[in-house]
């Protein structure tokens, strides 16, 4: 049956092509899609005006003028240019074949380009005879468009999980690991067909661990930074946190994700990247046109093919009830109301999203496009409507917006401070944990960074618009390797490594970034009392070397034989050894000075009460103080055993401190004297003695330091606030 009906005559029944060739311009300009006429050459006869308006042109009508296509040019869809002799309407006027949703490109006068869906019938006369062929087509770019936008965001979304700084991976409900990504088995040096569906256990160390990190899971708990030990493929044990929490389904844990971060080494102080468990699909059908005519009291009088595959009835089936009969619920009210007023005159078109169901029960969504058919006394004769089925660009546009939501929620999920800029710098996003590191919360539309200020390592300022991110945008390149300082605006600095990332479309278009900022606090402390340990290790058994070899000889010199000398020299050793043990259990909390400064320099000593004084008030202090001030104490003993006053048996030497409580907390000041020794002379340079007394005192401690080598014997005075005192 075709798709256009004529109305009956009472003479000869005209051809369905001389029908609609005798139509007047209105009647065409009415049918709100477009449309065009060929004869049997393929000479335009026909065409509306939203066919001209997507052409961008006028063509010219009859022999002579526009053949086949009003287009200006035309293109497949893989941009091959498609002369007008071999489009889709030639082939129909030649073959006779019908054409239905093919796409084809339009490119117009001014070079802008649609992408158009065709319908092409050929009209034939009552012998068979082809005179000519209708081609009904529609602009579906909007909806190649959010095709593509689907497939971009799906390749970001693979791309962050499969490509992140730290380890991804997804444990099923079952405890089955289903998924990782490269930086996880990176982690632990296994590939994905040896650790990819074995069970979370056979990789933790600690069999109670994982038990109680399971059961916190399938509780709905969130583990943040939980401490574990995992098993590595070379037998290594690495230390991690991690983060994760689970995904539950008909209240049942359907699998959990997890981020794994290495904390073993003092240089990887990577964070976890939760993973999007969701994955978009990025399928897209070209939407289907259907044309129906309705007569005043909404009754169908006319349907096509597309419309009747859209709804799954028939053509019968259709022609026997009103557009309101396959409408939802929800949509009839509306959808009447505004037919009514468009009857009535009120309205001469409108535009109506609405929901239809099949005979199945499968609901649809409809796009209607209605328009008014009025006789020239502007009597309403019949609506024509034109139906896009739009079902799978109301899934997609439901799909893309989980996919945002749930890369928002992983992102703001994460414990490492993230943000993402569009192509030109602009802030759009960022997470909790950038405004944690940054101290601040940053305003959208900021550029490059989220932070207050920066510095460089070596504490030079950096602008915003030279930092790493910035980099990252204005070059189109990842950038690794570097570390930066933040300053909050409290006045507080933050050292981090930036992981700036530019981010592309589906055409490779730079489209913003993504930065990731990892606090390095921890690892920049560690470094720096790694080295200072080095050096004091190293200073330390240079001086406890000189220390044994004075031991020995002065043990030596006043032995009363062999075997009381060895008993002696072993005492004093001993007694050095404990003075040692001192600086391992510097994490005892609050310690009375006068106990730390007997166990410091009695075993280097010796008890005897006549050659060493220890007076001063009854004060605790803490581990920091205790520290610096057993470091200090040893220094000045060393030095006093090998140099000063405690080198002869004559010498003597004296400690007295005191305290006076000050606004903001007690200061405590200690005074060394040694008297009865050697002569003193000044040292021709400082010494690493002398540097680390000071570093002790002045840095560490916040005090002041003075030596004195005065001829009669070495003075030393240094004094320090110290918040808590006890009597």
């Amino acid at each position: 049956m075709s798709n256009i009906e004529a109305f009956p005559r009472e003479t000869r029944t005209p051809s369905e092509y001389e029908g609609l060739v005798a139509m007047g311009a209105n009647a065409l300009d009415a049918i709100p899609g477009a449309v065009y006429l060929c004869d049997h050459n393929g000479w335009l006869v026909r065409y509306n005006s939203e066919a001209a308006t997507l052409w961008g042109r006028a063509p010219v009508l009859g022999e002579g003028g526009d053949r086949f296509c009003g287009s200006y040019r035309l293109f497949l869809a893989d941009g091959t240019p498609l002369a007008l002799e071999d489009c889709p309407m030639a082939w129909a006027l030649e073959s006779g074949t019908a054409t239905r949703n093919q796409e084809v490109f339009i490119e117009r006068p001014d070079g802008s380009r649609i992408v158009a869906l065709v319908n092409i019938r050929a009209l034939r006369d009552e012998q068979g005879t082809i005179q000519g062929a209708i081609n009904c087509f529609q602009d579906v770019s909007a909806h190649h468009a959010m095709a593509d936008e689907l497939r971009r965001k799906n390749a970001d979304l693979e791309d962050f999980f499969e490509n992140s700084a730290v380890g991804l991976h997804i444990v099923s409900g079952e405890g089955t690991i289903v998924r990782a990504n490269k930086a996880e088995l990176a982690l632990l040096g296994y590939s994905a067909q040896e650790y990819i569906g074995r069970h979370i256990t056979e990789f933790h160390v600690d069999e109670p661990v994982i038990g109680d990190i399971l059961s916190k899971l399938s509780n709905g708990e969130c583990l943040e930074d939980y401490p574990a030990r995992l098993r590595a493929k070379d037998g290594s044990i690495k230390h991690v946190t991690i983060t994760s929490n689970g995904r539950f389904e008909d209240g049942k844990l359907f699998n959990t994700r997890c981020f794994t971060v290495d904390v073993t080494s003092v240089h990887a102080a990577e964070t976890a990247r939760q993973e999007s468990d969701d994955r978009l699909s990025a399928t897209y059908e070209a939407a289907t046109i259907g044309i129906a005519e309705a007569g005043a009291d909404g009754r169908l009088l006319r349907v096509n093919d597309a419309l009747c595959n859209m709804l799954g009835r028939s053509r019968e089936e259709l022609l026997n009830m009103t557009f309101l009969g396959y409408t939802h619920s929800d949509s009839t009210d509306e959808d009447a109301a505004l037919y009514a007023r468009q009857v009535a005159g009120e309205l001469d078109n409108y535009v109506l999203r609405k929901r239809a169901f099949k005979p199945d029960g499968e609901t649809v969504y409809l796009d209607i496009h209605s328009s008014s058919v009025r006789d020239s006394q502007g009597v309403f004769r019949y609506g024509v409507r034109v139906i896009q089925d739009v079902t799978q660009a109301r899934r997609m546009e439901n799909q893309i917006l989980e996919s945002e939501r749930h890369m928002r929620n992983l992102l703001e999920a994460l414990p490492a401070a993230v943000y993402t800029t569009d192509a030109q710098g602009r802030i759009n996003f960022f997470n909790r944990a950038a405004v944690e590191l940054s101290g601040r919360t940053p305003e959208l539309g900021d550029l490059w960074c989220v932070t207050w200020k920066l510095f460089t390592t070596d504490g030079n300022f950096l602008p915003h618009d030279q930092c790493p991110m910035a980099v990252a945008l204005k070059e189109n390149r990842p950038i690794r390797g570097v570390e930066a300082v933040a300053e909050r605006p409290d006045g507080s600095r933050v050292p981090f490594a930036p992981y700036p990332t530019p981010l592309h479309d589906a055409q490779g278009n730079l489209v913003g970034a993504i930065n990731m900022l990892v606090d390095i606090s921890e690892r920049k402390q560690a470094e720096d009392r790694q080295k200072t340990l080095i050096d004091e290790l190293n200073h330390r058994v240079k001086n406890t070397l000189a220390t044994v070899q004075s031991l020995a000889a002065q043990t030596a010199r006043n032995a009363v034989d062999a075997k009381d000398g060895y008993n002696r020299f072993e005492a004093r050793l001993l007694a050095l050894s404990r003075a040692h043990d001192l600086l391992t259990r510097r994490h005892w909390g609050q310690t009375p000075l006068a106990s730390l400064a007997r166990e410091v320099l009695v075993p280097i000593f010796g008890a005897d009460p006549g050659r060493i004084t220890l007076e001063g008030d009854a004060i605790d202090v803490d581990t920091r103080v205790a520290l610096g001030l057993t470091m200090t104490l040893n220094e000045l003993a060393i030095n006093a055993l090998k140099y000063g006053a405690m080198s002869v048996e004559t010498g003597r030497l004296s400690l007295n401190w005191n305290v006076q409580p000050q606004s903001n907390g007690t200061l405590l000041t200690l005074d060394w004297r040694e008297q009865g020794g050697p002569p003193v002379f000044p040292p021709e340079r400082e010494g690493l003695g002398s540097r680390l007394m000071k570093r002790c005192i002045e840095r560490d401690l916040g005090g002041i330091f003075v030596l004195t080598f005065a001829p009669e014997g070495v003075l030393c005075r240094f004094s320090f606030m110290v918040v808590e005192q006890s009597a």
